[in-house]
Formats: C-alpha cells, sequence, structure tokens
C-alpha cells in the first residue's frame, strides 16, 4: 500500500476516533493533478470543525507529517487541510450539503475501505 494512501486511511481514521460523521476517503488519482486521495468528513458544528481540524494536524505533526496549508478554520464552515497527496476537507452540515463533493469526486469505484468504521451510512442518500 502506498504511503499517501496510508495518510489517507490515517487522515480518516482520526477522523472517526474523533467523532467525525459520514466519513468518506477517495482515490483521485485518476481525476486530478491537484492531490491523490481526498478525504471527506462532517462535523457536529463550528466548534467541532475547529476541533477536527486541530485533532488532524496535530496527530499527523506527531507521526512526521506537516499540514501545507490551511483554509478556512477560522470560519468553522468548511477547512481544508492540503498535505500534497491528501486533501481533507471538513464541513459543518449546511456547507456539506450544499457543496456535496461526494457528487463530483465519487464514482463509486474510488472510495477506500475504511476498516475501523463497521456500517456507514452514506451522508446524502
Amino acid at each position: 500500500m502506498s504511503e499517501e494512501k496510508n495518510l489517507a486511511l490515517r487522515a480518516a481514521e482520526i477522523l472517526y476516533d474523533k467523532k467525525a460523521l459520514d466519513i468518506m476517503a477517495l482515490d483521485v488519482r485518476h481525476m486530478t493533478v491537484i492531490t491523490e486521495y481526498m478525504v471527506i468528513c462532517t462535523a457536529r458544528n463550528a466548534q467541532q470543525v475547529h476541533s477536527l481540524c486541530d485533532d488532524v494536524e496535530d496527530a499527523l505533526a506527531e507521526e512526521g507529517v506537516l499540514v501545507r496549508k490551511k483554509e478556512g478554520q477560522n470560519e468553522g464552515r468548511w477547512a481544508i487541510l492540503d498535505y500534497g497527496h491528501l486533501l481533507v476537507h471538513i464541513f459543518h452540515p449546511e456547507e456539506r450539503q450544499y457543496y456535496r463533493l461526494e457528487r463530483l469526486w465519487d464514482e463509486g469505484t474510488n472510495r477506500l475501505d475504511l476498516p475501523f468504521i463497521e456500517e456507514e451510512k452514506p451522508f446524502l442518500s
């Protein structure tokens, strides 16, 4: 398994451990040149958006992986952590519903299996 894929799975696991909702990890290597993997999740509120960003950033930094750029954390509506080969999107519920990134990036065959999640219900039915 590639280092980049492991990083995506690790970020998803951190989000799961910190109670993020509707976590999705996608392999987008064949769809874009901006990144290889995306992790998308929902936070319950603006405060949790902040907390999840900090949790992912801190945990990955402890493992030697530093965020290159982050956006949106101050507003608490949609934050992005850019790790180069991985983008982590953390949404407030209303923004996730509005932007529906899954529609753009989920082909149905490019989702990564998240073995630590027993049964996940999709955010958008």
